[in-house]
């Protein structure tokens, strides 16, 4: 059936829905609003905040002027008018530092009030800023819809720290800081640190100083444990060079600009880190070739390139080689002696890759401890150690003196007691040889 041979009924009027009708936004209008509540309280932001508590306000529709207009004028960012010729890449204008509104496409004050009681007039320094931190908490808290909100805003200033100056961009750094040190409800980190990875703004040298303020404002109140879980959360622990301008990231820059700033707990972090990222690298390497059965002699070489080009101490690639050649055993579950011989055919069949760079009695002597130490965490391995320990002498891994030493003067406790006692045979052996000699 068409539509024209459908039934209707005779006399009956269509009504049209009437759909809803919403007023225009003007931002403006709240905008002042919000500022003369700020004129009228003096700045008391107690008063403020009783203020716009009681208010008929609307924030539901001006969540974003509110925090720019209101809050951010705290930071002396805004007045809150939008206007989207504003030739800036956000659909909402970003007004600099005006403590009200601006000039549609222009950073001069526009009519109407503008208030002094903004972060720009401040000293910057946290007891100056911290009773805006604190305003903002109890704001959310009892509107936490605004929340985000204010994710909104701060993305889009982080985005803008060009267009400040250094001494203002230094108290925005606080305030973020101060944020996060508060546990202002519901900012996440990645809100504050991916806008701040913004190619012209690092490339500019803008976001180094920043995080830098940021880093040492947070680092007052909170331990390097707690700055590295934001960075975390925040998805950038893995790239603070990434702050720095492609010119300078490298590791000797990162430990000179922080030390200088007084971040050396910073510094040290990320040396170990890196140290521990070079160790993996040159770990998975070593696996790849052992696991593929390479030459030991091209092992050799690869262990050599890496420990010229991280600069690895001698000691932690005497650990390193000989984790990875127990990893690479297929041990079995329950047969010891079929777990003693593959164990013995590992180290036999890579006993010249240990052999070169065990070079010292201090060397040989960490071997050891790092043998004890498997073979004590290993309940399969326990009853191993005089095996291994043999093995080791026998393909001149460990010299006498090494074992000997061990034996009367080690100093690692774990299941020492047990591995002397299991190797009192064959230091026995030693030690009538070393007489007969």
């Amino acid at each position: 059936m068409s539509s024209k041979d459908r039934p209707s009924l005779g006399g009956t009027r269509i009504k049209t829905r009437k759909r809803n009708i919403t007023a225009p936004l003007d931002p403006a209008a709240f905008s002042d609003a919000v500022v003369q509540i700020y004129l009228d309280n003096a700045g008391d932001l107690e008063l403020v905040a009783k203020s716009i508590e009681s208010s008929e306000l609307d924030f539901s529709r001006y969540g974003d002027t509110f925090f720019e207009a209101s809050t951010f004028n705290l930071f002396s960012f805004l007045g809150g008018l939008y206007d989207e010729r504003r030739i800036f890449p956000y659909a909402l204008s970003v007004v600099v530092f005006t403590g009200g509104r601006t000039q549609p496409g222009t950073t001069k004050p526009d009519e109407g009030e503008r208030h002094p009681y903004s972060i720009i007039d401040c000293e910057p320094k946290r007891e100056a800023i911290l009773p805006s931190v604190i305003y903002i908490q109890k704001i959310l808290r009892r509107r936490p819809f605004l929340i985000k909100n204010l994710e909104n805003v701060m993305r889009r200033f982080l985005q803008s720290l060009e267009l400040f100056e250094d001494n203002e961009r230094r108290k925005f750094a606080i305030f973020t800081a101060l944020t996060f040190s508060q546990k202002l409800s519901g900012l996440p980190p990645e809100t504050v640190f991916h806008p701040l990875l913004k190619d012209n703004l690092v490339a500019k040298g803008i976001v180094l100083p920043f995080i830098t303020d940021f880093f040492k404002e947070y680092l007052v109140e909170n331990s390097l444990d707690d700055l590295i879980a934001i960075l975390k959360r925040g998805k950038v622990e893995d790239n603070l060079l990434d702050f720095f301008p492609s010119s300078k990231r490298t590791a000797e820059a990162f430990s000179e600009h922080f030390t200088q700033e007084g971040l050396l707990q910073l510094v040290q972090y990320n040396e170990k880190k890196m140290f521990e990222s070079k160790l993996s690298e040159m770990k998975s390497a070593l696996t790849t070739q052992i696991s593929e059965q390479a030459d030991v002699a091209e092992v050799i070489e690869t262990v050599k390139h890496h420990v010229k080009e991280a600069k690895l101490p001698d000691v932690e690639v005497v650990r390193l080689l000989w984790d990875v050649l127990m990893d690479a055993v297929q041990w079995s579950g329950k047969n010891q002696q079929q777990n003693a011989n593959t164990a013995l055919r590992q180290v036999k069949a890579w006993a010249s890759l240990l052999n070169t760079f065990c070079t010292s009695g201090k060397l040989q002597l960490e071997l050891m401890y790092k043998v004890q130490i498997q073979c004590y965490e290993d309940a399969k391995l326990m009853k191993l150690f005089p095996e291994i320990v043999r093995s080791l002498y026998d393909q001149d891994v460990l010299a006498e003196d090494t074992i000997l030493h061990w034996f009367r003067k080690g100093s690692n406790p774990k299941g020492r007691q047990i591995f002397v006692k299991s190797l009192e045979p064959f230091v026995k052996w030693l030690e009538e040889a070393e007489e007969e000699d």
